[in-house]
């Protein structure tokens, strides 16, 4: 199945190393552990800055901020998916695309229905991990909407290999569990769902 890239842009921001360096705050009345912009404490550790930085807004002169109801996706993102496979897996994750404004998803190359828009997914890799390990920790152990393994193990014009990333996203009582994998053939994006229980074979 053809479909068009939604593609992401990098932030270098340890996502889930927050938890270990800030104490815990007060908890507020609208439920987050912060209130100061971009410093919304959304899980123990995972932080609303992390999902809302964009090299692309930054370049463009773009605005990136989610409403109350992007923040409180982001936040169940956080607390049905990223936050317990970060209590799995104990190390940290890197989030490199989390929510994105409809303008920041069109220079992107985002789909026009992305869940990006809506702060229900995100992109993200685990250095000190093998992708594949992660992936397959996500679609046994846990809950969610759609699980895409990016462009793992594919060849760069230098003959080297990308690791990928993995993108995730939780959509409550609509969730549709799919699996993917997405890989150039020819020079186009091409996703394949994944058969059975586990991610073995990549490229």
């Amino acid at each position: 199945m053809k479909i068009t890239l939604d593609t992401t842009d990098k932030s270098n921001l340890d996502s889930s190393r927050h938890g270990e360096q800030a104490p815990d705050s007060p908890p507020k009345a609208d439920g987050f552990g912060m209130t100061n912009a971009h410093d919304l404490r959304l899980t123990k550790n995972f932080y609303l800055k992390e999902f809302v930085i964009s090299q692309e807004a930054e370049r463009h002169g773009y605005r990136n901020e989610p409403n109350e109801k992007q923040i409180e996706n982001l936040k169940l993102l956080c607390v049905n998916v990223l936050q317990p496979l970060r209590e799995i897996i104990a190390v940290p994750i890197f989030i490199n695309s989390g929510f994105r404004s409809f303008d920041v998803n069109a220079v992107v190359g985002g789909k026009f229905n992305s869940k990006h828009l809506e702060g229900k997914a995100a992109d993200f890799i685990v250095p000190s991990m093998n992708l594949v390990d992660v992936f397959n920790i996500i679609m046994q152990k846990l809950s969610f909407d759609q699980l895409i393994y990016e462009f793992g193990n594919q060849p760069r014009l230098d003959r080297r290999v990308e690791a990928g990333w993995i993108h995730v996203s939780w959509n409550d009582d609509k969730n549709r569990n799919e699996v993917l994998l997405s890989k150039k053939v020819s020079g186009k994006t091409v996703y394949e769902k994944v058969v059975g229980d586990h991610l073995t074979i990549v490229g």
